[in-house]
């Protein structure tokens, strides 16, 4: 089994994301100005980068609509941000049509019912420890850490080790 992990992940050309409960724990706070509030893991920030780095593009797609989301994808250099997208297989179909990504190429983490159709479509469904159970029954991969604790950044250390390239990713810090 770990084999055809491997061999899934060598063709992984893209990460597409969930947001709320993925790069965040989930949790909406508002300011006694109705302002929203997210709070994201500068470890999975780096886990992103990493993968970048590799040559894998990366996509959010979420459900919810929210400029600190665009910031923090721009402060990443994430290559696609989809908001607003209820349905994240048809957003995510949309931009594997776009940009001639296969879904056998992709990997995908959510963590809750939304993110169901497009864990069980791609070529790697993965979820983080707190996801929904009807979820991870699906997922060939689950993190140990919570979403927005680390999720991310283990998936992608984990996404490279299966590849074969977390030693080159990491060289740099090694210096």
């Amino acid at each position: 089994m770990a084999e055809h992990f491997r061999e899934r992940a060598q063709r992984i050309r893209l990460l597409a994301l969930d947001v709320d409960g993925v790069l965040t724990n989930g949790h909406i706070q508002y300011t006694s100005g109705g302002d929203e509030l997210k709070s994201f893991s500068v470890l999975d920030g780096l886990g992103i980068k990493l993968l970048r780095r590799q040559g894998i593009k990366i996509a959010i797609i979420t459900a919810r609509q929210s400029p600190i989301v665009d910031r923090r994808a721009r402060e990443l250099n994430i290559d696609f941000v989809y908001q607003g997208r209820e349905d994240k297989l048809v957003a995510l179909t949309e931009l594997l049509e776009q940009t001639g990504i296969e879904l056998e190429e992709t990997a995908y983490i959510g963590d809750d019912l939304p993110d169901l159709k497009a864990i069980r479509a791609v070529g790697l469904g993965l979820t983080v420890a707190n996801a929904s159970p009807h979820v991870a029954r699906y997922a060939v991969w689950q993190s140990a850490a919570s979403g927005g604790a680390g999720a991310v950044r283990e998936a992608c250390e984990w996404l490279l080790r299966e590849r074969g390239e977390l030693d080159q990713a990491l060289a740099s810090y090694m210096e």
